[in-house]
């Protein structure tokens, strides 16, 4: 990595940081240039603005998120060939490596900037949405193919089964936070897992 990539890419693990623990609003890009030791110019030259920080904050966090998921389900896919099987492994698999986290999950960005949306402009407004609609459309895909095999015990929309999902992780990350229990995280994507389960076994 050149140098410049680099000072570019500490720049935004200082303000993830800084953002996970107290906000958007309340991360100032002083307090991130003195952290990296780098003049405002030096900040400017790679940001424009706080908005063009938190475009490339969350386009970086979106896409290791989906390097994790598709990791975690191609494992999972490699164990058995049953959509279901698949989907309960890879909640394991997701449940296990969080669990093996020493300090917990470092937060989810994506709860942190709907708490602040208006400190936002249009376009991470919108690629924020984009992000929640991609990982509907990732696990309404998979519910799709479970329910092609196992028709579900309860009337449910795959839609919102797949939401369920988001907003369990998600939850659960602010949950383990705010209670300062990181083990909340794992139990929680394994109910979830659980009811999946149980929603799809047969009679």
């Amino acid at each position: 990595m050149r140098k410049g990539e680099a000072t570019r890419e500490r720049l935004m693990d200082i303000a993830e940081g800084s953002i996970l623990a107290k906000g958007f609003a309340a991360t100032s890009i002083e307090e991130i240039i003195a952290e990296a030791e780098i003049t405002k110019s030096g900040f400017f030259y790679h940001f424009k603005d706080k908005n063009e920080l938190a475009r490339a904050l969350l386009k970086r966090y979106i896409q290791r998120e989906d390097v994790l998921f598709d990791d975690l389900f191609a494992r999972a896919a490699d164990l058995h060939d049953d959509p279901l099987h698949i989907f309960l492994i890879g909640l394991k698999l997701l449940a296990d490596m969080l669990a093996d986290m020493p300090n917990a999950h470092p937060g989810c960005l994506i709860a942190a900037y709907c708490y602040h949306e208006r400190q936002f402009d249009k376009d991470v407004k919108e690629l924020n949405r984009q992000a929640v609609l991609s990982w509907r459309r990732r696990f309404t895909e998979a519910f799709d193919a479970i329910s092609e095999r196992y028709p579900p015990r309860d009337a449910v929309s795959n839609e919102a089964l797949a939401d369920m999902v988001s907003n369990t992780v998600e939850g659960a990350i602010i949950m383990s936070k705010a209670l300062n229990e990181p083990k909340v995280l794992a139990e929680q994507i394994l109910l979830l897992r659980s009811y999946v389960k149980l929603l799809f076994q047969p009679t």
